[in-house]
């Protein structure tokens, strides 16, 4: 995939942003972006099954996401249809085989993550005996994603208030999805899989969220074999990724990374003293990063 062909945000998409009125520390009048919000309940067939709130963009992949990271939607599905409605605000997919999730619907229990989140029942199924492979990863693959994404067209650098995550190959970006929750921005990265029929085996997911439980799960169930993150871990997500051989890599920063899951398939091929020190640059200008 040649580099016009990556799915990227749009920051000039209208319907993604909302100009507000402010007072700055000057008490100056500005004018500033703020993301929009706005509701979007997913039906699988006849059955309702969440409300997402969601900045609107690409819902078919968020439908199909969400539903194929529940367990609701199998690999071997038939989608027969996906239909929005935008002035409902509903989007339902519809499949071959006949579903019913009644009874796992009552008893969800969401848990504490951003917008949909996940249900947490459902989060360690099938993971006792997940495997996942022991997929190569070049230092120098990292280096060059990172300073990409880093530069990519972004909501988060029009408005800010955002999550983004990025399915990529080797050293190049495919697909950058944004949202207000991560897990949002993961499932419609998950949607975009499903439909294209994309091998996860030799990929690598990107997130400027936190490397928790959650994201190790879904990128796990996901078949990704790579989790890299410019933010930091929790220790579930680390005993997880240990878990399926998930190769986990937070604080990816300029030349500096640490890697808590997945050393031994790391091939260091890349001198960090030629790679921009990000963090040093940084705390020269003064600047306040996470």
């Amino acid at each position: 995939m040649t580099p016009h062909q990556i799915l990227l945000p749009d920051p000039d998409d209208p319907r993604l942003t909302r100009k507000v009125t402010g007072i700055d520390h000057t008490g100056a009048v500005i004018d500033i972006a703020v993301v929009e919000e706005r509701p979007l309940t997913i039906f699988l067939n006849a059955q309702e099954i969440v409300t997402a709130m969601t900045i609107g963009d690409h819902p078919d992949y968020l439908a199909l996401g969400f539903l194929r990271n529940q367990g609701m939607l199998l690999a071997d599905d038939q989608v027969t249809g996906i239909d929005y409605d935008d002035d409902l605000e509903t989007i339902v997919v519809r499949t071959a085989r006949k579903t019913s999730y009644e009874e796992k619907m009552a008893k969800k229990t969401r848990t504490s993550g951003c917008a949909v989140g996940t249900v947490f029942g459902d989060m360690m199924e099938g993971l006792e005996d997940l495997t996942l492979p022991a997929a190569p990863l070049r230092t120098s693959w990292l280096y060059a994603l990172a300073k990409q994404i880093n530069t990519m067209p972004s909501l988060y650098l029009t408005a800010g208030a955002i999550h983004g995550t990025v399915l990529c190959h080797q050293d190049q970006p495919l697909v950058y999805m944004e949202d207000v929750g991560r897990h949002n921005a993961v499932d419609k990265v998950a949607g975009w899989m499903f439909l294209n029929h994309t091998d996860p085996q030799d990929k690598i997911l990107y997130t400027t969220g936190r490397l928790t439980s959650e994201m190790v799960i879904k990128t796990a169930q996901m078949g990704i074999p790579v989790l890299a993150s410019r933010s930091g871990f929790t220790a579930w997500g680390v005993e997880i990724a240990r878990q399926v051989g998930l190769t986990l890599i937070g604080r990816l920063r300029g030349q500096r990374f640490v890697c808590l899951s997945g050393d031994e398939r790391l091939i260091r091929d890349a001198d960090p003293a030629q790679v921009s020190d990000e963090a040093a640059a940084n705390r020269r200008k003064g600047a306040r990063h996470d």
